[in-house]
């Protein structure tokens, strides 16, 4: 028996959720006595990375129809090798597609499924997850013999194991009948740190008063190592790209550190970063609702706040 875990990359290089999600399974291995193989699918490089977090052995799955994302592609693929394996576990990160796939996995293997997975089983097995949009934590107990893990992405620090795995190359044909959607292009914005991935966030909302001003927020990010983000009404008014609207209706993120400048604090934008490490709010606005779920706050102007921080951001950074 093993635990198998879906290792997703982005343009052949892992992402932190995949080293998360293995090192959560190596964490689960070792209490159950199982070995964990980890699945790459695609052109990736250096697959001895998985090793280095946490795979005991590695199976790289290249053929046609899998050199771009496809729910079908991928889940029809990763319930193979499960069977092939012997996995009781398979292991998904909570991303968008791991999101599309898992559910499918899941029906194919005849699994129960748990998404929102934020921590390890407890003796019982029974599983802590996110519920009620992040507003609240379930245990859940699956009874099925196969189970399927949605783990959240930045819920598990990652581990360095010195693994040596054994690394297994396969070409496999799939069947184009099986595969009803195509994606014929994808563009990606290039030169960001995408959301999902981020471990700091720097966001804006109305308060920045037009997007004139967002210079501040990209510089401090920048100095900060940060991806940047913005509210539902900054998007809807075109001041930012939607790609990067955080809330409930936009991306949800779990940041080690969420800095919201000038926003309010609606339950809809909570909803899609209450599960932020830390968060920091900046409102002129005292009474501004944020400042009941933030860490630490500031009452004061953006515009005189923000360029104090990115000159001691600057000071610290030299």
């Amino acid at each position: 028996m093993s635990i198998l875990v879906f290792a997703e990359h982005d343009n052949g290089t892992f992402k932190k959720s995949s080293y998360e999600a293995l090192t959560y399974a190596q964490d689960l291995a070792a209490a159950k006595n199982l070995t964990v193989t980890a699945l790459a699918i695609g052109s990736v490089s250096n697959l001895n990375e998985l090793g280095n977090h946490g795979a005991n052995s590695v199976i790289n799955i290249k053929g046609n129809n899998l050199d771009i994302f496809s729910a079908e592609a991928y889940s029809n693929t990763i319930a193979k090798i499960a069977n092939e394996e012997n996995a009781s576990i398979v292991i998904i990160s909570n991303t968008y597609s791991g999101k599309s796939i898992a559910p499918r996995v899941a029906v194919k293997l005849g699994a129960g499924i748990i998404s929102g997975v934020v921590s390890l089983p407890a003796d019982d097995l029974s599983v802590k997850k996110t519920a009620f949009s992040n507003k609240a934590m379930a245990f859940v107990k699956l009874k099925s013999d196969r189970k399927v893990f949605c783990l959240v992405p930045n819920s598990y620090e990652v581990k360095n194991y010195d693994f040596s795995p054994s690394i297994k190359e396969i070409e496999l044909d799939i069947d184009s009948s099986s595969v009803h959607t195509k994606s014929l292009n994808i563009s990606k914005a290039s030169g960001k740190i995408a959301l999902t991935e981020a471990e700091i966030v720097v966001s804006g909302g109305r308060g920045m008063k037009g997007p004139e001003n967002w210079g501040m927020i990209e510089e401090l990010a920048g100095l900060l190592g940060a991806a940047t983000a913005c509210s539902k009404p900054v998007s809807d008014m075109d001041w930012r790209p939607h790609e990067e609207h955080v809330g409930q209706t936009g991306i949800t993120i779990k940041p080690n550190l969420y800095i919201a400048v000038g926003i309010s604090g609606a339950i809809q934008h909570l909803a899609g970063v209450s599960s932020s490490k830390v968060i920091c709010v900046i409102n002129k606005d005292a009474e501004a609702p944020f400042f009941k779920a933030a860490d630490y706050g500031i009452v004061g102007d953006a515009f005189e706040v923000l360029p104090k921080l990115i000159a001691r951001a600057k000071e610290l950074k030299n």
